[in-house]
């Protein structure tokens, strides 16, 4: 099967994490899934949660939201409190980058990451959490560096890819076009060591069977591991702000 964009089945879009891309944020990074950009910014402060206040642990959590223009026609503007969808995607941000946080090893902070997407091309959200690891990874380190976190709180990487089935073909990273057109969408989070965080699938057009399950996150497994050396190479370097895959 030849892609609408010339992609093979099992092939990302290109990918492109610019780091440090804001400048006041303590960890920032550009995410762009081919024509998907999302802008990943980390904070810190200093409280936590009610419900975690006295604990001596610390709390990571996500906002995202879309800019009007990021998508073909004006989407309009949150100004009071998020949508259902923003809602669930800033939820499923939140814990997957927790799943591989020492919250314990942070104090009691809260770490803020705000996923503002300004263009939008499918898989907003797993650029969103594959970006967004790597502005909080910079955060903590940048913390470890002023030594106000005794070592960098963080079990693995984490990061996140969509497959689906399209005209009849198991299919990896999703755009627009494909995915509003396929006959099964899933998302899924995973971490370095190929473990599951989390699963979305919907079966669009009819239901699917074990075997098609199997080989989507088989597919997803393989995406993944891609963008997991990805995130490791731009956090390895120093003074290199733009890595591309």
């Amino acid at each position: 099967m030849s892609r609408h964009d010339g992609r093979r089945p099992d092939q990302l879009r290109p990918i492109t994490l610019t780091r440090d891309y804001i400048r006041h944020a303590e960890g920032s990074v550009l995410v762009e899934f081919g024509d998907t950009k999302v802008i990943c910014a980390a904070s810190v402060e200093g409280k936590v949660p009610p419900f975690l206040r006295g604990q001596g642990q610390g709390w990571v959590t996500a906002e995202y939201g879309m800019l009007p223009r990021s998508t073909a026609t004006r989407t309009p503007r949150e100004t009071t409190r998020s949508g259902g969808r923003s809602q669930e995607i800033q939820r499923l941000v939140g814990r997957s980058l927790r799943a591989v946080v020492e919250l314990a090893k942070l104090g009691e902070r809260t770490f803020w990451v705000d996923c503002d997407v300004i263009q939008a091309d499918g898989g907003t959200r797993t650029a969103a959490i594959t970006g967004g690891f790597v502005a909080v990874a910079d955060a903590f380190a940048k913390l470890v560096e002023a030594q106000i976190l005794p070592s960098l709180p963080l079990r693995e990487y984490v990061a996140a890819t969509s497959v689906g089935v399209v005209a009849g073909t198991v299919v990896l990273d999703l755009d627009y076009l494909e995915d509003s057109s396929a006959e099964v969408d899933m998302n899924v989070v995973m971490t370095g060591a190929g473990e599951f965080v989390e699963i979305q699938g919907t079966a669009e057009q009819g239901p699917f069977g074990a075997d098609r399950l199997q080989e989507m996150l088989a597919l997803a497994r393989t995406g993944i591991a891609q963008l997991v050396a990805l995130q490791r190479r731009a956090l390895e370097a120093r003074g290199d702000r733009v890595f591309t895959r």
